[in-house]
């Protein structure tokens, strides 16, 4: 794949995960039991936090493809991420650049629920 080819695929990724998070398209939005829990205010301060989050990295040279998000709402961490998987949803899908064999899954979790450098103190 040329170097050109692969910026376009990572264009793709990146237009079809924004296309979820912001207009809540094309995938399933999954809100975890922490999330359904904060009193509905909050839970809608935290999805409007999701959707116009741009704390991503600058253009520089990163593979961003706008997968993931830590944030702080009303002194709640909460993060995000989005999963690609094969239209059955059994595994990884196989080319999440291609939406009709992809797809895409948004959670949304405080941050202690994931396991990731976000959850951690």
């Amino acid at each position: 794949m040329s170097r050109d080819e692969a910026s376009g695929r990572l264009d793709r990724i990146r237009d079809l995960n924004d296309r979820l998070r912001v207009d809540l398209l094309d995938g399933e939005w999954v809100l975890t039991a922490g999330i359904a829990g904060l009193d509905n205010a909050l839970a809608l301060k935290v999805i409007h936090a999701v959707r116009t989050f741009d704390a991503f990295p600058s253009d520089d040279g990163s593979r961003d493809e706008h997968d993931f998000g830590a944030m702080q709402v009303d002194g709640v961490r909460v993060c995000w991420k989005i999963d690609c998987y094969d239209l059955d949803k059994r595994q990884a899908s196989s080319d999440p650049a291609d939406e009709t064999r992809t797809l895409r899954v948004l959670t949304v979790m405080l941050a202690e629920e994931f396991g990731g450098p976000a959850g951690r103190n």
